[in-house]
């Protein structure tokens, strides 16, 4: 057998003590069966609650940076990743993080930490926090609500002189959202180990990859000094909106993630015959659209099929020769599935092949599948989950626990240690647009839970 190498020991060693302190914490909960006995947090930390105003007004002043000319909040934000708008927003958080008395640092990724030590330094910092960039014409909570929260977490713990066993980290992480790069989640990725040296000379919109990381304070020339072995952090904690419907239409404030769901992508090749359109009887034509059309319906039978929360979606359609007089000889489409369960994936799938099979013979095309790309699950830890819900109900707030549908710098510090994610609501189910909303409420409750969550698993 292999020899553990450090940093092996190291997260065998964590994860233990995580999981033996939460143990005690759920021996804890269960020796009564009270709801009130369960509520009650250490005295210590009864009152305590972030400053939703001045949550608010910070959320309300990045906005400033990168809204529309002559806009006004409710006119979202462009921030994309490593623009004029991201380096003064990032400006802005860290002089915030100054001003409260933490000091930030700026790693080789160029994602921004900041500590608040504890009374035993020799134990992994419970790390919590989100990102401040975003998609072109994007809302104003998207990131930002967690980001700001996790820095409310660390003044309101320091102005009650509470003091943790665990160091305490936020994180802003730099360039979460997909468009610059063609990257998500691109610089947790790199703390995560997922990065070579050659990617730093990709490039886009005319500017390679390391100048752009250069451009927000990070080193490109140290990148894999940015790396965290497993182990590096007792837990990881995000606060997001849901950016879904399912909180809203359910009345519950607070969602606790089960997971952030696997992804498998495919491009499907339908080639057919292109012939004049006029000409060509129906009954003799091999029509490419005609299969893809039938194929995007197969997708979402496939997906509506079976019970639970899966989604699929047929998102881009190519056609050529794409004329309006020329039946279509070939279609391009793509085809993304996303679920926790990569078993339900794999179902869904082969039933989307047996009826392309179908399809390609009574239309006389032929049908290709070839897989793009996949992304595994990622889970939630069942402590964090508790240590969530737990918190909750000490400030009188009901939870449901739901799947994460979209991707977050979480599932990559799920590569690391334990991670959870507490969601709050999105009205309307909108995000990544300038309609995004989360009521001012909601988001302090959120920002509540977080500080509870936080120090939940201290005492653990």
């Amino acid at each position: 057998m292999d020899r553990e190498t450090e940093s092996e020991r190291a997260a065998l060693i964590s994860r233990r003590a995580f999981l033996g302190g939460m143990a005690a914490t759920a021996w804890h909960a269960t020796r009564s069966a009270d709801p009130a006995f369960l509520a009650q947090p250490a005295p210590s930390t009864l009152d305590l609650r972030v400053d939703a105003r001045a949550l608010r007004e910070r959320i309300e002043t990045l906005s400033t940076f990168g809204r529309p000319a002559g806009g006004s909040f409710a006119d979202g934000v462009s921030r994309i990743a490593y623009s004029d708008a991201d380096i003064e927003g990032r400006r802005y958080v860290m002089a915030l993080m100054k001003g409260a008395g933490f000091q930030p640092r700026i790693d080789p990724a160029g994602n921004i930490f900041a500590t608040r030590p504890g009374t035993e330094p020799r134990l992994p910092p419970i790390l919590f926090g989100s990102h401040i960039d975003s998609v072109p014409s994007g809302g104003n909570f998207d990131g930002d609500l967690g980001s700001l929260s996790a820095l409310a977490v660390l003044e309101t713990i320091g102005a009650a002189n509470v003091r943790t066993r665990h160091p305490l980290e936020m994180v802003v992480w730099a360039h979460e959202e997909g468009f610059a790069f063609g990257r998500g989640l691109a610089c947790s990725r790199i703390v995560a180990g997922e990065i070579a040296p050659a990617d730093m000379d990709e490039v886009w919109n005319g500017m390679r990859r390391r100048d752009a990381i250069r451009r927000i304070g990070g080193d490109p020339d140290r990148i894999l000094e940015a790396r965290r072995p497993k182990g590096a952090h007792h837990c990881y904690i995000e606060l997001h909106i849901e950016q879904g419907g399912t909180l809203e239409r359910a009345r519950v404030p607070i969602g606790v993630v089960e997971g952030i769901v696997a992804i498998d992508k495919y491009d499907a090749i339908v080639t057919g015959f292109a012939n004049h359109a006029g000409t060509t009887p129906i009954a003799e034509r091999h029509d490419a659209m005609l299969a893809a059309a039938h194929l995007t319906v197969a997708v979402r039978d496939a997906v509506t099929r079976v019970p639970g929360r899966q989604v699929g979606t047929v998102g881009h359609i190519e056609i050529t020769p794409n004329s309006p007089n020329v039946i279509p000889g070939l279609a391009r489409l793509s085809i993304e599935l996303r679920d926790l369960s990569r078993q339900k994936l794999a179902g869904m799938m082969d039933d989307i092949r047996a009826r392309a099979r179908e399809i390609a013979a009574n239309t006389q095309t032929t049908i290709e599948f070839v897989s793009t790309m996949t992304a595994a699950p990622a889970a939630a830890a069942p402590e964090v989950q508790t240590a969530i819900e737990r918190a909750s109900l000490s400030l009188g707030l009901g939870t449901s626990r739901l799947p994460s549908g979209a991707g977050h710098d979480a599932q990559m510090m799920a590569l690391l240690g334990p991670m959870g994610m507490i969601f709050v609501p999105s009205v309307g189910g909108v995000s990544h647009s300038p309609n995004e909303l989360t009521h001012w409420e909601d988001c302090a409750h959120g920002a509540d839970v977080l500080l509870r969550t936080v120090l939940e698993i201290d005492r653990a």
